[in-house]
Order: structure tokens, then sequence, then C-alpha cells
């Protein structure tokens, strides 16, 4: 890790986003020289039998996993597989081309150790990010869509957009999530009500039976939130991903006025978020806990607290590439403490 604080230190200095678009054409190169993902994977990944499991019929070799908004393109797929994460999420991508939001729009908090993003679903678009993935396609690990509306459709007509999204990579996902919890495209948190999520559910059942998620924002109301997941849940969906960015601005001592938290700034309150999901829904359907996880003590942590999978993000952006295996490795060793014999029989032993 020191020496890639040492590296962090210097890549520090320059702007977060041009930082992040250097480092996306490096790993797409990487992932196009076999040997180097030879070499990354034999510096980067860890491998334990206790480590693995299969979650909505689909086998994980770790339960640590790339949030989206990291590879919104799917340009490094292949050098992202060989940097010891279980599953990679690519997006959020819309049926369009989106440009975002304004610049500047990705901002880092270097001793609070998170970031705050308004960078409003910038991507290539449905049709351009399904033909690069086609060509890799199937993968080394699960891969998962997640899939936004676009910023100029009007709520009225999300449904359709969220559709027309869905069926361009029907035949590439390993699982979706629909994403109505950003909060840096106008109204879109709207869509998190009982009557959208019946229709979207209903709606992609209609056309896959791959595993389908919602992801959901950390700051509705409790009451709300779970009224939510459970119409989900009753219309198709097969887990809840908890949770996206927030907008509590009184998490950091100088937030910007624009976009959402991750990082240690939200650790606790996605806990919060996650530890209400868990007990009304754990033994009901999957959930994948994400937000402010960036060590092998919080990743186990929401394990035992109900969490068949983690994400991590801002904290690989800090911490480097060694991350995933140093908390794979950490949680082997937390398992066989506990008494444990797989990473299955840890999933919610606090609720048991």
């Amino acid at each position: 890790m020191s020496a890639y604080k040492s590296i962090r230190n210097i890549l520090f200095k320059f702007e977060p986003e041009n930082i992040h678009n250097a480092l996306e054409s490096i790993l797409q190169a990487f992932g196009s020289i076999s040997i180097v993902q030879d070499i990354l994977a034999k510096n980067f990944c860890y491998s334990n039998e206790i480590l693995k499991n299969q979650v909505c019929g689909l086998d994980f070799y770790n339960p640590i996993g790339l949030a989206a908004g990291f590879d919104k393109n799917a340009k490094m797929i292949k050098a992202l597989s060989a940097l010891g994460f279980g599953f990679l999420e690519i997006g959020t991508i819309t049926k369009t081309h989106q440009k975002g939001n304004p610049k500047p729009r990705l901002f880092r908090f270097k001793e609070e150790q998170s970031l705050q993003n308004a960078m409003g679903f910038n991507n290539d678009g449905s049709q351009e990010v399904s033909s690069r993935i086609s060509k890799i396609y199937p993968y080394a690990l699960p891969i998962g869509i997640n899939l936004g509306k676009n910023k100029n459709i009007s709520s009225e007509n999300a449904l359709k957009n969220y559709e027309d999204v869905l069926k361009d990579f029907l035949d590439l996902g390993d699982y979706y999530v629909f994403n109505l919890s950003s909060p840096n495209t106008p109204n879109l948190r709207d869509l998190q009500n009982i009557n959208f999520v019946q229709e979207l559910f209903l709606m992609a059942k209609s056309h896959t039976k791959k595993p389908i998620f919602l992801k959901i924002s950390p700051d509705m109301p409790t009451d709300e939130m779970l009224q939510v997941c459970e119409m989900a849940i009753q219309k198709g969906a097969d887990g809840i991903i908890a949770s996206n960015t927030t907008i509590d601005y009184s998490l950091l001592s100088q937030p910007k006025s624009i976009g959402g938290i991750s990082g240690n700034a939200l650790r606790a309150k996605s806990r919060a978020v996650f530890e209400e999901l868990a007990r009304a829904f754990f033994n009901k359907t999957t959930l994948i806990s994400v937000g402010g996880i960036d060590d092998a003590q919080e990743a186990y942590r929401r394990i035992k607290m109900g969490a068949s999978l983690v994400q991590i993000y801002t904290g690989f952006i800090f911490k480097g590439p060694s991350l995933c295996k140093n908390i794979n490795s950490k949680i082997q060793e937390y398992l066989i403490k506990d008494g444990f014999m797989s990473i299955k029989d840890a999933i919610g032993a606090d609720l048991k």
C-alpha cells in the first residue's frame, strides 16, 4: 500500500477526472496484452475455496465487486478482471450517448478519503457499449450492467427508456441493475416510488430471466425505502443494492454544492441503511452492500449483517490495486477464526 501511496500523492495533484481518464486509457491498453493481464493477476488476485459462493445462479470467486461508475463505458473489463475482483458492474449506461453535467464534476477530499461526484450519467450510449462488450463475451467474471435514464427523457417516458436500454444488453449481462437513485439526473430519484418500480420490474421480467437488482438511495425515509424495495421484490427483483451516493452534505467538512458523496464520509449512513434493509429482507432476497467499504473489517461486517456480496469504488481509488487482495485474504482469516467453513455460512450471521 505504501508504494501506491507514493504514486497516489503525485496523481492527486491533478484533476480527478483527468486522472481517471488517463487510467482508463492505460487499463484499456493493458487489457489487450495477455502477458500484462497475467502479471496483474499474479500480483493482485487472491483465491481460496472458502471465499467462493454462488449467488443468483452466478459463480463468484470472492465477494468483492467493483461498483458502477468506475468503468462507465466497459473499456477496462479485461484489466479490472485481473485486479482481484469477484465481479464487476459497468455503467451507468443510458440508451443514447450523454456528455453528462458541466465540468468540474468530480471532487476529491483526501483527508476524509471521500469523493463527491456530479457526473450525470456521462456514457457512450447502449449501442456502442453493447457492441464493445459483445467482443469479449462470455466474461471471466460475472459482469453486471447498471442501467439509467437519459436526462432529456420525461418521467412519463422513463419506463420505455429503461426498456430500450435493457433490450440492448439482454444477451450480454450476467445481471442488471436499475439505477433510480443517482442524485445527478434531475427528477430521477422521483422514480423511486412503488408505482414506477412495479411497472419497471414487471417490464424487465417480461424480457429476461437473468437477475435484476434495484439500487437505492441512502437518503429516502426508511419506511418509504422499505415499501419501494418490497414492491420491487414482489414484482420480480432478484435483489437490492444499497446504497448509492448521498446528498447529505453535513457528512463533509467543506462539501461542494452539487453531486453525491461516497467513501468514508458515507460509511456510517450506508451501513445504517443496509441494516434496516437486511432486517426487513434478509433471506427474502439477495442483498448487496456498497458505500464506504474500504477494508476487510467493514466488508466482513456487512457480510455478517446480511450482504451476499459487497462493492467498493472510492476505497479502490484511495487505497489502490492491492485492495481486493488485501480484503479477501483478511476475510479468509476472519472466516477461519470465526469457525465458518465457507463465506456462505457467514452471510447474515449476525441475524441468525
